[in-house]
């Protein structure tokens, strides 16, 4: 995937008033686009239910019912608008998937490292953040990843008994390091791939 590929947010459709009560899951989809506009235009400061809800077209007192914070808001629209790009493909080929996967993250970050930075940072001291991005991204996304790696290892092409944990630790963790603790170092394809080198030379079976 090339940088230019990354999503940008979809437009937010604001609801006209009228009578009758609108269905949940058109006022849902339309705070949550209006939420990433304003994620991706002015970061977490951006973000907020009065904001969103003039946006949108929607009340507060439902932004308040559904979600504990702005920031679980924020970060379930940021979340709607890159899930299928963070997707974890499978083709087989562990290399190549870690390359893919490591690379659509990248890209990513460099579009909107800042939001993805501000989200974390908030999350230190919004609990209700804080639950979601635990619950909805990080864990899943651990998850999958651990699972990628599991059906690598039957398959040979990753020494039995590596600790698959440590494995997505010393990949993504090392991504997440150069974006919020910046040392003036890239975080870009070919860390990537330096990463990969060096973690795969040590893991791939012996003699391969």
């Amino acid at each position: 995937m090339e940088s230019s590929d990354v999503p940008a947010a979809p437009a937010a459709p604001t609801l006209k008033p009228g009578r009758g009560r609108r269905p949940a899951d058109d006022v849902r989809r339309a705070a949550l686009a209006a939420a990433a506009e304003l994620l991706l235009a002015d970061g977490m400061p951006g973000v907020t239910f009065a904001k969103v809800a003039a946006r949108a077209g929607v009340s507060k007192m439902t932004l308040y019912k559904w979600w504990p914070s702005p920031g679980s808001l924020a970060f379930e629209a940021y979340f709607s608008v890159f899930e299928r790009t963070l997707a974890f493909p499978d083709t087989g080929d562990i290399r190549r998937d870690l390359t893919e996967q490591l690379h659509a993250f990248v890209d990513l970050v460099e579009r909107h490292g800042p939001v993805l930075a501000g989200i974390v940072g908030a999350a230190q001291s919004d609990p209700g953040l804080a639950a979601a991005l635990s619950e909805q991204y990080v864990r899943k996304r651990r998850g999958l990843a651990v699972e990628r790696l599991a059906r690598a290892r039957e398959l040979g092409q990753i020494r039995a008994g590596v600790d698959l944990e440590t494995v997505v630790d010393q990949l993504w963790g090392a991504c997440y390091h150069r974006l919020l603790l910046p040392a003036g170092l890239p975080l870009d394809r070919e860390f990537t791939d330096r990463l990969l080198a060096n973690l795969l030379t040590g893991i791939a079976p012996d003699g391969t």
